[in-house]
């Protein structure tokens, strides 16, 4: 059994009105120094898979087919082994 932590950023050079918003509202709130917020999603997601690999190969697909839009987002994952 694997637990995957998987993370959605929007790219770069993508628009990010939410961090935007989040960013004005703490800089209303007195956190002046905040220069840029960038928002995203966070996932966990438990497989039950025969090796790292096939868990990793697995996950990947799950990003690249569903969990991310390849074309304005970046994902990332870490994979940990649980009982």
């Amino acid at each position: 059994m694997y637990l995957a932590r998987v993370y959605v950023t929007l790219k770069p050079t993508v628009n990010d009105p939410v961090g935007q918003t989040i960013r004005s509202g703490l800089r209303d709130l007195g956190f002046g120094t905040v220069e840029s917020v960038r928002s995203g999603k966070y996932m966990e997601v438990r497989l039950d898979a025969e090796t790292e690999e096939a868990a990793d190969n697995a996950v990947s697909t799950m990003c690249d087919d569903f969990l991310a839009n390849p074309v304005i987002e970046e994902y990332r994952f870490e994979l940990e082994r649980i009982a």
